[in-house]
């Protein structure tokens, strides 16, 4: 070997491993003493064991800020490649100078051309001030402080993000206090994970907060997790440490596809397809007015009661998330009868149409379990914008071309028949019932009293024979479904499992043309 090389070798292998480091061993211990994980040390749970592929390794460090305070490259999940980058605190706070943004953005870009999924792990104040003696140079010059940036860099990587939207999984993890572009990048992808009193994001700070309007408030206050998974609904996955939430980032992608071209992995299940679900007839009650939980319900139809939820804290009369059916992923959409009554409503539209939209985008087959009583009623309601919300779940409805079935188990009053796709014309492709169910515009007692409760001279008695007659023939599934075509079949609880799984089975290749324009204008 020669001298040259030799000497080249050596020097590579040191930056090499002071870059490794990112900010240096002393603020590494820091990191660990917050409880924190480092940026290396986050890849390494999330990807798989030595698969990182590290992409400008080696920016900044002639300057003292290895990698520019950021980790990029390609890594591997379960075999299933990924892109990814990890924000280090550790130098210049994780702040997004140039070549960092410029990193950012070329990572995502990568994974849209590679159609694989991309990871997002923050901990980012947002942009980098620039230093007195930078501000001077550019003063002495008479240039604008954005003079220097090319088209790719840390402001404008929301138009790589909003490309990929619908066209690969995009994930995100705050892992830290974040603010500016290190939120609304996140905000751009399709889920969002947060570690409780770790994590933060707001766009400004408590103490610009306090300058700017007066108000003294806590950044867990401004911005926690508590906050946006049960207020703001901005974050869809808590979890309490770091390593919990980076094994749950590779438990989500386990039910997604790569890419809007590919049907979700298939896994050999364990369940018997054809189990009967049993518990489900003593889980649910035929009063319609008596609570039960429909996580059971959901448990024992699903592969070995596999549930990967979204969004468990906001909206909670609401339940979407992830399962399985005789291993192929499906996405389900079910009210909460132990929550508001299953009632839809403002936040729970949200929800309901962001998740309706994700699986249509990637290929995810929906079945929505239906128990609600109808939109939720009142002033505060109307004023948190109910029309516009809940018009985004019938859009979503509409515009979905995958596999849809609704079940509904008990009861589906009102326009609780329109919100959960139950009424035709909506592109469903399946309603079921189960025999107790009951539907119309109001239930079986409010009609029946409606009409009758105030004619002169009605007993008790006359009451109770008329509620008997309407729920034996206009409230019965059994007789409706004679006359009605729009309702597939009538189905005991015990067979919901073997039933939705051959009705999948019967469309797997299914398809709708849309019109050709270039996109709808949802009611955002």
């Amino acid at each position: 070997m020669e001298l040259l090389l030799e000497k080249r070798l050596k020097e590579l292998g040191e930056i090499r491993q002071k870059v490794r480091l990112g900010g240096g061993e002393i603020k590494n211990a820091e990191q660990h003493a917050m409880g924190k994980l480092t940026a290396r040390e986050r890849l390494g749970i999330l990807l798989d064991e030595n698969s990182l592929l590290e992409m400008n390794m080696l920016a900044g460090h002639a300057r003292g800020i290895p990698g520019d305070g950021i980790i990029c490259g390609s890594g591997t999940i379960d075999g299933r490649q990924v892109y990814v980058y990890s924000q280090d605190p550790t130098i210049k706070g994780g702040s997004v100078g140039l070549e960092h943004g410029n990193k950012m953005y070329r990572t995502v870009e990568r994974a849209m051309e590679c159609k694989v999924p991309f990871i997002g792990l923050y901990d980012s104040p947002g942009a980098r001030l620039p230093t007195s003696d930078e501000l001077d140079v550019l003063s002495m010059a008479k240039s604008s402080l954005f003079s220097n940036l090319s088209e790719k860099h840390g402001g404008s990587v929301f138009f790589p993000c909003t490309l990929a939207s619908g066209a690969i999984p995009q994930i995100s993890a705050i892992l830290g206090t974040c603010g500016g572009l290190s939120v609304y990048i996140p905000a751009m992808t399709d889920f969002i994970y947060m570690i409780e009193k770790q994590s933060h994001m707001f766009i400004t700070g408590p103490q610009v907060v306090k300058m700017i309007i007066g108000e003294d408030i806590t950044k867990d206050e401004l911005g926690g997790s508590a906050v946006h998974s049960q207020v703001s609904g901005c974050c869809d996955f808590t979890y309490a440490d770091e390593k919990e939430c980076l094994l749950n980032i590779r438990r989500l992608l386990g039910f997604l596809p790569l890419n809007c071209d590919e049907a979700p992995p298939v896994y050999q299940s364990s369940d018997d397809p054809e189990r009967a679900c049993v518990g489900l007839n003593d889980i649910v009650p035929c009063s319609p007015n008596k609570a039960f939980d429909m996580y059971r319900v959901i448990g024992e139809i699903v592969d070995n009661g596999d549930f990967c939820e979204v969004k468990t804290n906001f909206a909670k009369e609401m339940i979407v998330g992830f399962a399985r059916l005789d291993g192929k992923t499906i996405g389900i959409v079910a009210n909460q009868p132990m929550v508001k009554a299953g009632a839809l409503t403002a936040d729970s539209s949200d929800k309901q149409a962001r998740f309706i939209r994700f699986c249509d985008c990637f290929n995810i087959p929906l079945i929505l379990l239906v128990d609600t009583p109808a939109y939720m009623p009142g002033s505060d309601q109307e004023h948190s914008g109910i029309i516009r919300r809940g018009a985004k779940v019938l859009y979503a409805l509409c515009e979905a071309t995958v596999p849809r079935i609704s079940l509904v188990l008990r009861k589906a009053y009102g326009g609780g028949n329109l919100g959960m796709g139950v009424l035709p014309g909506l592109g469903n492709d399946m309603v079921l019932y189960w025999p107790i169910m009951e539907t119309g515009i109001l239930g079986a007692e409010q009609a029946v009293m409606l009409l009758y409760g105030r004619t002169p001279g009605v007993t008790k008695e006359f009451i109770d024979q008329k509620l008997k007659e309407y729920r034996e023939t206009y409230a019965n599934p059994i007789y409706d479904i004679s006359s009605n075509l729009n309702v597939q079949d009538v189905i005991a609880p015990t067979e919901t499992r073997s039933y939705l799984i051959r009705a999948l089975k019967s469309m797997p290749d299914k398809r709708r043309n849309k019109y050709g324009k270039r996109h709808g204008n949802i009611p955002l």
